[in-house]
């Protein structure tokens, strides 16, 4: 039985709220040149969860927006000629402080994400880059964090340990009381013929070690005895984890994907996504997210750009 809406909207609902007593952050939305991007753009602007930047052929974009019956005439526009340079201006607004944020418009991810990761004047630190998908599962007490689903294909251990300490400091942005991770695999006991239990095992000691820091750490565990209690109890797993993550861990792309799109086109769940690791957030939405999860990627992108100031509640409890 699908889920009501509010009752599927509820974490987003507060997410949503948080950012709004925030100040909206300038966000550089790259190549704006369908109704979907400037829908997006438009929506969030007027919650006050962004103030908006239309990067991309100015005269297209105005002609987008009178065909779609958009009223854009508030926003300011970045000219370029093209996607490629769209996603180089957008990237350079960040750069000099014009923008405090970044959104995908209609142009392939991978052109926006290869300005932000080129190495002279891109956007790139320290840290891997790494997508999460904040999602609102119907049902599900808490919010649950998914990553990666979107950009790391394949991670190697040493590129999971930020994977997870990108995900653990979100989930800190958005004040969850507890960050319980759950390192995915398809069982809970390590097995040498299946890398992922044995990189899970790692990730748990490193976590031990200091090397991870600020959540709770177990894995591997498979889907069910990470979010149910019921299927921790049967496999007689006791930890402050186990059946009660709000933050997996998948193996790899593959799995993440499947798993977040199951859960949203089976179980009436909606996936906000965000990308970090960069100087600023990177909002990646797609056409067939709903509107409140294109909103609630924004409130997340909001929140993260006003993080140093951010010290409410936002989603726990």
């Amino acid at each position: 039985m699908s889920a009501s809406p509010r009752t599927a909207h509820l974490h987003y609902d507060r997410l949503i709220a948080a950012a709004r007593s925030a100040t909206p952050p300038a966000v550089a939305v790259a190549h704006a040149c369908d109704r979907y991007a400037l829908e997006s753009a438009l929506d969030a602007a007027r919650l006050g969860l962004i103030a908006p930047i239309l990067v991309g052929p100015a005269e297209r974009i105005r002609q987008t927006a009178l065909e779609a019956d958009l009223n854009i005439a508030a926003l300011p526009i970045a000219d370029t000629e093209h996607s490629h340079a769209s996603a180089e201006c957008a990237v350079a607004l960040v750069r000099e402080g014009k923008a405090a944020a970044l959104m995908k418009g209609s142009l392939h991810t991978d052109e926006l994400m290869g300005a932000v990761v080129r190495s002279e004047g891109g956007l790139r630190t320290a840290r891997r880059l790494s997508h999460c998908f904040v999602m609102d599962v119907p049902g599900y007490a808490e919010p649950l964090i998914i990553t990666d689903a979107a950009v790391n294909i394949a991670p190697t251990l040493a590129e999971k340990v930020d994977i997870v300490q990108n995900a653990i400091d979100l989930a800190h942005i958005l004040a969850f009381e507890e960050v319980r991770v759950a390192i995915l695999a398809a069982v809970e006991t390590v097995n040498p013929k299946m890398p992922s239990t044995i990189e899970a095992a790692a990730l748990c000691k490193m976590a031990e070690r200091g090397q991870i820091t600020g959540a709770r750490l177990d894995g591997p565990l498979a889907l069910d005895n990470a979010v149910n209690l019921q299927a921790a109890a049967v496999k007689n797993l006791t930890s402050p984890v186990a059946g009660r993550a709000n933050v997996l861990l998948v193996p790899d792309l593959e799995a993440g994907n499947m798993l977040a799109k199951s859960l949203s086109f089976m179980a009436d769940a909606d996936a906000a996504g965000i990308v970090l690791g960069a100087r600023v957030p990177i909002i990646l939405t797609s056409r067939a997210d709903s509107v409140a999860a294109r909103l609630a990627s924004c409130a997340v992108a909001s929140l993260i750009a006003s993080s140093k100031l951010a010290g409410a509640k936002v989603l726990g409890g």
